[in-house]
Order: structure tokens, then sequence, then C-alpha cells
């Protein structure tokens, strides 16, 4: 039967009329979508902004990293951002599956490769990287509210705890330039009284949990602590 229909379908590419493709293709997905039970949603690399990465595909490729990595038979291995541990992720046209309270869906990445035009005076197109997440159509609302929001903020999470951090200085060319911040330092190690201690580590719990309430006052969610004493101890900015 496949066989068949891959016959069927060459035919169909090779000798049946351009002009007639289009109306005909309309009404074959409509007939799909009146018997075929899913949905599917695709999120792209990249939006209207060419040249800046969706945060969306960035928070569910960091969240199927760390959900697919045992599930998928094909992975694409890289040193990630800080370069200090291999990490593993699905790799393109391979299909994973998730549960979120008891309903089944596929996440599935793509890659699409243009074909390249013969004598042409412009660079051949860049490849386009999507995901596209599957899922039955009784579940929509459960999967497009709750389901991807828990997605991005998973995803953004894990970008948090493996994010780098660098630090910046202009050279004389006016040249940004960045070394990796990797300091030992901690507040386990830090020399400071206990009770004062306990009281930052305290404060910055708290305010680790208030995203919500200063977005809601209208104020920036940001947090500064200049550790000082007398001569002989170094000086630190939090």
């Amino acid at each position: 039967m496949v066989a068949g229909f891959m016959f069927l379908w060459a035919m169909f590419q090779q000798y049946f009329p351009h002009q007639l493709r289009g109306p005909l293709e309309k009404y074959g997905h409509q007939l799909k979508s009146l018997v075929y039970p899913y949905i599917q949603i695709t999120f792209h690399e990249y939006g209207g902004e060419r040249f800046k990465r969706s945060d969306v595909f960035t928070a569910i490729d960091s969240y199927l990293t760390v959900n697919s990595s045992k599930s998928a038979k094909r992975l694409r291995a890289d040193m990630g951002e800080n370069a200090k541990s291999l990490i593993l992720c699905m790799d393109d046209h391979e299909e994973v599956a998730d549960e979120f309270d008891g309903v089944k869906l596929w996440w599935s990445s793509k890659k699409t490769i243009p074909k390249p035009q013969p004598f042409s005076y412009f660079s051949a197109p860049e490849e386009k990287r999507f995901y596209k997440l599957t899922f039955h159509k009784r579940h929509r609302d459960l999967i497009t509210g709750r389901y991807l929001n828990h997605v991005l903020e998973q995803g953004k999470a894990v970008r948090m705890r493996n994010r780098q951090r660098k630090l910046y200085t202009n050279n004389k060319k006016a040249v940004w330039s960045h070394v990796v911040f990797d300091h030992p330092a901690t507040f386990e190690t830090l020399a400071m009284d206990p009770q004062k201690k306990k009281e930052i580590v305290d404060d910055l719990i708290t305010f680790s949990k208030a995203k919500d309430h200063y977005s809601m006052i209208g104020k920036a969610w940001k947090r500064g602590y200049l550790l000082y004493g007398p001569p002989g101890t170094v000086s630190q900015s939090l």
C-alpha cells in the first residue's frame, strides 16, 4: 500500500497540471482536517526579526534538552555554553513523546533545506529549523494553556541554571570583549557574620519569589548588595 501510494504521488507530481494542484491540495487539507483528530503547532527558530532567535524556540529547546535525552534515539551532542559538560539533545527529524496531567503528546524536531537556485547572484538561503507539537484536539485547552506555560517556565529555568557569567571590558580599539567569570566563592565560603549572612540569604530567597509583585507595581526585578569591611578585608558587590 505504501509503495502504491508513493508511485501515485510521484505520478501526480510529474504529470498533474500545476495550475490544478493548488485547489486540489486545498480541498485535500480540508478533507484531512475532518477525519484527522490531531492538532499541530509549529514553533520556528526565527520569527519576524530574521537575525534574532525566538525566545519561545529557545525555551522549548532547553526544555527538550532536559526531557528528551533519555527517550530520543537520535541525539545531537554539544559542549554547551559553559563548555564543562557534554549536552545531548534530540537531533533533527527526531520525535519524542511527553506527558502532562495524563495527556500524551509528541514533539518533533524539523529542518527544511531550501533548494539552491541555479545562476543566482544571491547567497543560498539558510536552513530553517522548527519544532512541531502534536496532540489530540480534545486536549486543546490544556495544551495551549497550562502545558505550554509549563514548557516555557521550565525552559527558562534551565537556561538560568546553565547560563555563563561573563565580565566585559572595552579595549583601546573601542571593541568590547569578555572573559568567563568563574569565581569559586559562594555564600558558604564567604567569611561573614553568620546572622548577617542568614539575613541576606533569606532576603534573596524572598526576592527570587517576588517577580510577579515587582511586575505588578512597575519596578525592576533587580537586587544589589555591597559588602564592605575594615582595611584588610575584601569588598565585594553582589
